[in-house]
């Protein structure tokens, strides 16, 4: 079986590459799980300085995978509750590595994959890249990745994005603070490269003590973000088994429109 996190080493330079692009990089178990313990292993290696972390193919990710999400449709709460809680897990191990974290966005990202640019350090992305919170149209919402959207894009974006799930582009998607910055695709290497640079000139220890403590700055700590997983684990589960929830999740599996947008 293909492994669907690519790794490669050079010069202390940890790059994973998402690697299922027959489906544009979507989430499903063995994503979450493989990625999980490739950040785990990244972060107790002490030949590690920097994870860069990409997409294989035209996309970085699409967020759910079409089985996985036919699997929560049919799962019950405790066992959509399990679900959100490993990813959860993901994102939260990629948010506080000890160690620098760079998004090298190749292509769209939504859902989860949001999730993913918004828990990197740096996240610098090519200028055609399209990107979408797009939960609300299946009747849920954003719930484990809301702590680390909201950090990188602040509320007030959050709250039209968390509602409208409206799709948007790269230079947005700039100017709000999801990216960094946006670059034709023939630059983006060379300004991963760059910054790269950058971060190779301060010491690994104060870069560590760096991101603790803006994190701790800002009041938000591993310890406080274990407690918001759980609630909001709890909250996406009861909405996926929910009236709505499964309206919404069943009209996008069988690409109908659901049933409140029927007359709009």
């Amino acid at each position: 079986m293909t492994c669907a996190v690519q790794i490669a080493d050079h010069s202390g330079i940890r790059e994973l590459r998402l690697n299922r692009p027959e489906v544009h990089n979507a989430f499903d178990d063995r994503l979450i799980a493989d990625l999980t313990a490739a950040l785990e292993a990244a972060a107790a290696d002490p030949a590690v300085r920097v994870v860069v972390l990409t997409g294989v193919g035209a996309s970085f990710s699409a967020g759910a995978d079409l089985h996985w999400m036919r699997g929560m449709a049919k799962a019950g709460e405790a066992e959509n509750r399990d679900d959100s809680l490993r990813l959860a897990q993901l994102m939260r191990t990629l948010q506080f590595l000890p160690k620098p974290t760079i998004a090298r966005v190749n292509g769209a990202a939504y859902g989860g994959g949001v999730g993913l640019v918004a828990c990197c350090d740096i996240a610098i992305g090519v200028d055609s890249a399209k990107f979408g919170l797009t939960e609300v149209k299946l009747g849920l919402v954003p719930a484990v990745i809301s702590p680390y959207v909201i950090a990188a894009i602040g509320l007030r974006n959050a709250r039209r994005l968390f509602l409208t799930g409206e799709v948007f582009d790269a230079d947005t998607a700039a100017r709000m603070g999801l990216l960094h910055q946006a670059v034709p695709a023939d630059m983006l290497d060379d300004t991963v490269h760059g910054v790269l640079k950058q971060l190779a000139k301060a010491g690994p220890v104060a870069q560590h003590e760096a991101k603790r403590l803006a994190f701790g700055m800002h009041g938000f700590t591993e310890e406080a973000a274990v407690r918001i997983d759980r609630d909001n684990a709890a909250l996406i589960a009861r909405l996926r088994v929910s009236a709505e929830g499964q309206e919404g999740l069943g009209a996008f599996l069988d690409k109908r429109a659901p049933a409140w947008s029927a007359n709009t």
